[in-house]
């Protein structure tokens, strides 16, 4: 595929995911938000639902099949002969979405051979949208400078967009952790983060945003010590790797790959400049 081919599958990306986060936002205030639980109790919002069904209006005409967290399962027998696909969770963080922290987002990721190629991070709630792309890098765009009419083109956008990572001030040394599912195995690794820094830092976080604030350089790691989906980390994924980080699986140190025949992820470390 060809860089200005990515180009147009990065913008139509950020299209998507706009308007898949004003679908959202039309309903968050709403007072009953829960329509169903899923087979693991989670649940199922009105908003994730709306917002899979804009998102797959944006995408399917490009004929690259999608695995979406609330779409269809394919048998692997199919899929693991893609070069390409779309990996989507409309509405990653559906437990702060419901607690209205602001926490969650909109995850959009192409993969290409198993690993993120291009991604699009969306937190419509705090006006912030990542993307990340092997040409471009990454970036942070600011819904205060754009609207949700999308007409830019991709120069346009990188123009209004800032460059991950950013220069921090932060004098700590800076571990973030999920908001809702910290677990002991977390709280020893932070432990013998402290036996290598003099001083560290813990902040929580809701959804995909942790891959972000890794990318951005307000933070230097991101342990994940619990479960989770291929299509809760793609697109953060994306965005990490593309300013700079790692992110790999903790037993073997390999890069974190998609499309496995078991979509769970092993537990990984994003990471930014690290010794451990």
């Amino acid at each position: 595929m060809t860089n200005s081919e990515l180009n147009d599958l990065l913008l139509l990306s950020i299209r998507s995911a706009f308007i898949a986060g004003k679908t959202i936002m039309e309903v968050y205030g709403h007072d009953h938000l829960v329509i169903k639980r899923k087979k693991d109790f989670s649940p199922l919002t009105i908003a994730d639902q709306s917002a899979h069904d804009e998102i797959i209006k944006f995408l399917a005409p490009t004929g690259i099949p999608v695995i979406s967290e609330e779409g269809s399962r394919v048998d692997y027998a199919i899929r693991r002969n893609w070069d390409y696909f779309w990996l989507v969770d409309p509405l990653d963080g559906t437990k702060e979405f419901l607690k209205r922290n602001g926490e969650f987002t909109v995850n959009i990721a192409l993969i290409n051979y198993n690993l993120p190629q291009i991604g699009v991070v969306y937190a419509p709630a705090a006006g912030q949208l990542y993307w990340g792309s092997p040409e471009q890098g990454a970036f942070l765009l600011s819904t205060t400078r754009f609207h949700y009419e999308i007409t830019a083109d991709m120069p346009q956008i990188v123009r209004l967009s800032e460059k991950l990572p950013f220069r921090s001030d932060k004098v700590h040394f800076t571990v973030v952790a999920s908001r809702t599912h910290i677990n002991f195995e977390t709280n020893k690794y932070v432990k013998q983060l402290r036996k290598h820094y003099s001083k560290v830092a813990v902040i929580s976080k809701g959804s995909s945003l942790k891959f972000c604030l890794v990318a951005e350089g307000n933070a230097d790691i991101y342990p994940r010590f619990g479960p989770t989906m291929e299509w809760d980390t793609a697109a953060g994924q994306a965005v990490a790797i593309h300013s700079g980080c790692e992110v790999v699986r903790y037993d073997t140190g390999d890069v974190l790959a998609y499309n496995k025949k078991d979509l769970r992820n092993p537990w990984f470390i994003v990471r930014r400049n690290m010794i451990i």
